[in-house]
């Protein structure tokens, strides 16, 4: 029985498993099949995600990551996933600099790793154009017994923000699952419920697709902040709350001048590493 080396990290709970690119090449399986596989809290290690660390020789990026969910699609962008990824990368030496760009289906992400521990990643200028988040319908959703007001973002991957002054963990429960495969989110979304507690503060609950509940979502945060700007409820330097801790996010954009960038700060830790019996 053959077995590969694994790390596993969480940002704010967030939990995600970590195979070095030489590791899966020793799996013979796609990288789809081993994040059911690993990813599986009864049968695996247990994990929102799998990453893998892939070198990269290209101009535009130092180095490259792949990033599956659970249940064995691939995300665009996971913006915890992102800053468990630099400090693993810089760990292992896998790059020099606390400053790096990395290459994944989002575009170039740039993560720092801060003096203070905290990681800092600019996650790129939020996409609101409807055709590109994608999303096909109306700001008003019908999901069940209930009409939800909405707000799409994109983050590379779609989202959908609902404010409430309801209890958000039991709307993302109950509703999270119909609004993701919503047909007005041709490529599915995630859903996140938030309730503004001041003008720089709010709590969000999120269901990711396909992920389900997860106890953070740092694109997820971001998109939150975008909204609650866009919907003149917040500043534009957030402490936002999640169900495994709580992250900070800074973004300038304001009325016509939107392309600005967005930065998610934030922690990122160790769980274990072990080796896995394939």
């Amino acid at each position: 029985m053959s077995t590969i080396k694994i790390t596993k990290m969480h940002g704010c709970g967030n939990d995600f498993v970590f195979v070095d690119y030489d590791e899966f090449l020793k799996t013979g399986l796609s990288i789809s099949d081993l994040a059911v596989r690993l990813c599986d809290r009864h049968f695996g290690i247990g994990a929102d995600g799998l990453i893998i660390p892939e070198p990269y020789k290209g101009d535009d990026a130092d180095i490259l990551w792949h990033y599956y969910n659970s249940d064995g699609t691939t995300a665009q962008m996971c913006g915890n996933g992102m800053r468990c990824f630099a400090r693993y990368v810089y760990d292992k030496g896998f790059i020099k600099g606390k400053s790096f760009s990395v290459k994944t289906l989002a575009g170039i992400i740039k993560p720092e790793i801060l003096d203070d521990g905290m990681i800092k990643v600019n996650m790129g200028i939020p996409v609101l154009e409807d055709e590109k988040i994608p999303f096909k319908g109306e700001k008003r959703i019908n999901v069940k017994d209930k009409e939800f007001l909405i707000t799409p973002v994109s983050m590379g991957n779609p989202h959908c923000i609902i404010f409430t002054d309801e209890d958000p963990m039991y709307l993302a429960q109950y509703y999270g699952p119909e609004i993701e495969k919503h047909p007005y989110f041709p490529e599915k979304t995630n859903v996140e419920f938030v309730k503004v507690i001041s003008q720089n503060e709010v709590d969000m609950r999120v269901y990711e697709r396909g992920c389900g509940i997860t106890l953070a979502c740092g694109t997820g945060a971001c998109a939150t902040v975008v909204a609650c700007v866009l919907n003149n409820l917040t500043v534009r330097n957030v402490k936002v709350n999640l169900l495994g801790g709580s992250v900070n996010v800074e973004w300038q954009g304001v009325g016509k001048d939107r392309d600005k960038n967005i930065f998610l700060i934030g922690p990122a830790q160790y769980s274990f590493s072990a080796e896995y019996m394939l």
